[in-house]
């Protein structure tokens, strides 16, 4: 008896394309049974990068003057960075946004236009894990108004989801042929792989804080990295098969 199953596959997911990935259906014979398994696996590790957002934003009565001040308080703080050691490669501009600012008038019942907002927010990626707290502090001496992250990660995941893709492999093919031997079957072989990949790090911080160079301390913001998590997913389809020699 044949069992033949259904795969979606994606055209050169081994390769870069020099065209649009498109799917292709498959099918897969199998002359036994068919058991399909899903299995996590993950390894933690120290951080060796850190990313925060940093951010700035001023008032103005005319947009032209909002923008022109945002410009130059969010000069300094690039500035204070780039003082850090940190490359301009890892600072990155993640938004900027004008927007004119109402008050309502409750007597009247009716906005009044009072000026402009603008907001300016950088990406920075520190690989001084130690120092962190102290980039923060140094960030909000130097004008921004607003602080999100830290989020720790790995700057190359690579080797670790190599090891937890062994892991995942071992571990599911152990299950299957114990599953083969408890159904009388020899062995199993391999149908079908899929793999998802999983996140480079814990959940990222992403509320933002509100921040005044007054409230800095002398000593730096205490910040502890601990550990964060990689890993894969794959789902195996195996098929349950016996020696040539005894069929």
């Amino acid at each position: 008896m044949k069992t033949a199953i259904s795969a979606t596959l994606a055209a050169g997911a081994l390769a870069i394309p020099a065209a649009p990935l498109h799917a292709a259906s498959v099918e897969i014979e199998a002359e036994g049974p068919v058991i399909e398994l899903n299995v996590y696996e993950s390894i933690t590790a120290e951080p060796d990068i850190v990313t925060v957002g940093a951010g700035v934003t001023t008032d103005a009565p005319t947009a032209v003057e909002a923008m022109r001040q945002n410009a130059q308080a969010m000069t300094r703080v690039i500035d204070r960075i780039k003082a850090l050691g940190v490359d301009e490669k890892d600072i990155q501009t993640t938004g900027i946004n004008l927007s004119a600012r109402y008050d309502y008038d409750r007597e009247n019942r009716e906005q009044v236009f009072r000026g402009y907002t603008v907001s300016n927010r950088v990406s920075v990626k520190l690989r001084d894990i130690e120092g962190t707290g102290e980039a923060l502090d140094a960030l909000v001496a130097a004008g921004a108004t607003d602080i999100s992250g830290p989020n720790f990660g790995l700057e190359d995941d690579a080797a670790a989801k190599d090891e937890a893709r062994k892991r995942a492999i071992e571990r599911a093919g152990a299950r299957a042929r114990a599953y083969a031997a408890m159904l009388d079957y020899d062995d199993v072989e391999v149908l079908q792989i899929n793999e998802t990949i999983e996140g480079r790090g814990p959940s990222p911080a992403n509320a933002m804080r509100a921040m005044d160079a007054e409230s800095v301390k002398v000593s730096a913001t205490p910040v502890q990295p601990g550990m964060v998590e990689t890993g894969v997913s794959i789902s195996i389809t195996y098929e349950l098969v016996d020696d040539e020699e005894e069929s």
